[in-house]
């Protein structure tokens, strides 16, 4: 069956130019922004984030940009239900919408769905949290095996976090974590359109690193420093802002700090990159496309889907 709404996903490493397009789109179709950049949404971190300026905010309307605080508890679970119900909304005013982001995690939620695994008692993380720290990784691997031999053959068993992770649903509902894995997911009420920014590399970087110089002129010290005191918050444990927690602490110069948060961008970049080029559905664009090009391509695409 043909879906005539339309949600058009701009997509690339940051810095790459995706605001500036979503914009461009949004006054072309007359339509909404939908920013699914997880580090956008929270009030109190601007600069670091690069959250669009007065002008970029004014020139279309925007969602979820700095709607929750970093004292929320908001996961990728909880953007997905929201920006469904949000899309729902938006579709009956205008069957073509716009999301933007580089946060493939988040893109991956609304477009294709999350696995939902059942909610299990905080107390199994905390025991297995010491459990790490008193017995170390190993420990918590030769439970993993023993509760879920699938999983532990298929995650990367030497990262802690997602060795907890699948623990505490084997432990929690008595069930192993591969069961919950590659259900059925709801279908989507739109047809993805997405669309990507590429550059080579040593542009990419360069871009990356004049930003940061431009964050810093900005105000990017001050923003963390009044931040620093919430550290320990998951918000917080981000590129930009952890780079500059080390330079108050006394660990970093200050020189060697801003070098660090170029270095991590980078490297964010290149994850980015990574996780973008395994999609074979995206329609990529270098990133000084004409943006007529890009509404030529996107309107070909959905007068194709509507024969």
């Amino acid at each position: 069956m043909k879906n005539n709404n339309y949600l058009i996903t701009i997509v690339g490493p940051t810095a790459i130019g995706k605001t500036a397009l979503s914009i461009a789109l949004a006054n072309h179709f007359k339509t909404a922004i939908i920013s699914c950049d997880s580090r956008q949404f929270y009030k109190e971190m601007t600069i670091g984030t690069a959250v669009p300026d007065e002008d970029e905010l004014a020139a279309a309307k925007h969602h979820f940009i700095q709607n929750r605080s970093i004292f929320d508890d908001y996961n990728v679970g909880d953007f997905e239900r929201d920006t469904l119900k949000k899309l729902d909304n938006l579709f009956q005013e205008n069957p073509i919408q716009i999301m933007v982001g580089g946060s493939g995690l988040y893109v991956d939620a609304v477009l294709k769905g999350l696995d939902y695994f059942p909610q299990v008692d905080e107390k199994i993380r905390t025991n297995l949290t010491n459990q790490l720290k008193v017995e170390g990784i190993e420990s918590l691997q030769n439970q993993l095996k023993e509760l879920d031999l699938e999983t532990f053959n298929t995650i990367a068993i030497d990262n802690p976090h997602r060795v907890i992770r699948a623990l505490e649903i084997c432990i929690g509902s008595g069930t192993p974590y591969s069961t919950f894995k590659n259900k059925p997911k709801k279908p989507r009420n739109f047809t993805s359109i997405k669309i990507g920014l590429t550059a080579d590399r040593e542009i990419i970087y360069n871009r990356i690193n004049e930003r940061v110089n431009i964050m810093m002129e900005n105000g990017l010290l001050e923003e963390a420093k009044k931040l620093h005191q919430h550290k320990e918050l998951n918000a917080l444990k981000t590129v930009g802002y952890r780079e500059l927690f080390s330079y108050f602490e006394g660990e970093f110069t200050k020189e060697f700090a801003i070098s660090e948060i170029k270095k991590n961008t980078r490297r964010f970049a290149k994850r980015q990159g990574t996780w973008f080029r395994k999609d074979e559905t995206i329609t990529w664009f270098d990133y000084k496309t004409n943006v007529n090009e890009i509404i030529k391509t996107i309107e070909t695409i959905v007068q194709n889907n509507e024969r």
